[in-house]
């Protein structure tokens, strides 16, 4: 079974990753997975999903006051009433750690993997602050996300061939997680991902004309040899028995059909396919002719945009692909490659404004580190006492104001 840990921090975006639904760009294209023949298994693909809120890890013991014996934390920082321990800031670096892991998937050089380690330790604890207010933006909003985090519990626990949600609760136990710590953390990874969409991402546009403009000037970027974008849905079948495989077919075979009725492919592959890259919708990335197996390359490269294959039976399952994007060798229109200038468009707008929104939130919050301890945000520092690991916080917090960061909308009225 794979790390639940490393799975939940998979569903969990990091505040500066961008909300936009684009397909991923060409040119940072995810690590692909091995395409076998149509007779053989498609290998697992290693997960590309984004770094992000660290995922929870078996807590350290607390320290025990000789005096008084009770159980305190000591407090790294407090943000409004709320308040981050150094246990929780210890797993956000172990956590780090592994991001830089997955984000590198052994491409990285061993001092670039360092470097790249510390780099999200040094915004650990300004990543669990702004995650922290975020969280309480939401609240305040009154946004729930309650079938959001079943729906991704019940995920993992396709994921991993859980047969219920008691199952998955005990899997968790089992590696040393604390269940209501698990899915809090996807709970507000959710919830961030809410604010950030509403609050900063609605707020962001990239015109046609700049789009326009991005193609023309940069035509050299779009020249490229023909390739295929493809995403899949694999239905596992290894040691099942014939009654059995005779189901899973039926499980293929009913996935297709209802993408050919209209139903997203990525949504059906969220549900149905039992591959590495599911919850990425099946995305696979892109693919250059010679990189896939004859067999699947002469299928693949015949097929336009959205066409499907027929069901394939392979050794260990039974394998669906669609033809996200076909590109034609040569220069690539502006209608193949808009997504693509969008996105990068998006991006480079998105990062600063939330980092201005973050700004914001902080200015209207009361947010405190104790000395010793480093916010990349560059918060002040101040003593703060251990208080008993449920601690009774009593600061107010420094106002109640409308976050409007990019001007008072239509409908608001107060200050």
């Amino acid at each position: 079974m794979r790390n639940l840990a490393v799975i939940a921090a998979l569903f969990v975006a990091l505040p500066l990753a961008a909300q936009n639904p684009a397909p991923p760009p060409q040119t940072q294209k995810p690590a692909k997975p091995t395409l076998e023949k149509p007779d053989e298994a498609p290998a697992d693909a290693p997960d590309t999903a984004p770094a992000k809120k660290p995922a929870p890890a078996k807590k350290a013991a607390p320290a025990v006051s000789p005096t008084e014996g009770k159980v305190v934390e000591e407090i790294v920082a407090r943000v409004n009433n709320e308040v981050i321990t150094r246990s929780e800031f210890e797993r956000s670096k172990v956590s780090a750690e592994e991001d830089a892991k997955n984000d590198c998937q052994n491409r990285c050089t061993p001092e670039q993997l360092k470097t790249r380690i510390d780099d999200l330790q040094k915004n650990a604890l300004r990543d669990l602050i702004d995650q922290s207010l975020l969280v309480q933006r939401a609240k305040d909003m009154g946004i729930s996300v309650e079938p959001d985090v079943i729906k991704q519990l019940d995920q993992i626990r396709i994921e991993n061939k859980l047969p219920s949600m008691e199952a998955l609760e005990e899997a968790v136990s089992k590696q040393g997680l604390n269940w209501e710590d698990f899915k809090n953390n996807i709970r507000s990874g959710l919830l961030t991902k809410k604010v950030i969409g509403s609050e900063v991402g609605s707020h962001i546009s990239v015109p046609k004309e700049e789009i326009q403009k991005y193609y023309d000037e940069h035509k050299a970027e779009f020249v490229r040899p023909e390739q295929v974008a493809l995403r899949s849905i694999e239905v596992n079948t290894a040691g099942k028995d014939a009654t059995e495989v005779a189901d899973l077919r039926k499980k293929a075979d009913t996935a297709r059909k209802r993408i050919q009725d209209g139903e997203d492919f990525g949504e059906i592959a969220k549900r149905y396919s039992d591959g590495a890259t599911a919850k990425q919708g099946g995305y696979l990335g892109i693919y250059k002719r010679g990189e896939l197996s004859k067999e699947l390359e002469d299928t693949v490269f015949k097929m336009k945009r959205n066409d499907l294959t027929e069901v394939m039976e392979t050794r260990q399952g039974f394998l669906i692909m669609q033809v996200l994007e076909h590109y034609d060798e040569g220069e690539q229109s502006l209608a193949k490659v808009e997504n693509e200038i969008n996105e990068k468009l998006y991006s480079q707008r998105m990062e600063p404004a939330l980092r201005e929104y973050l700004k914001t939130l902080r200015e209207q919050s009361y947010v405190v580190i104790k000395p010793g301890y480093a916010d990349a945000a560059g918060g002040s520092n101040s003593e703060i006492q251990e208080v008993s690991a449920t601690p009774e916080v009593t600061k107010s917090r420094k106002g109640h104001k409308k976050f409007l960061l990019f001007g008072k909308r239509a409908a608001d009225t107060g200050a």
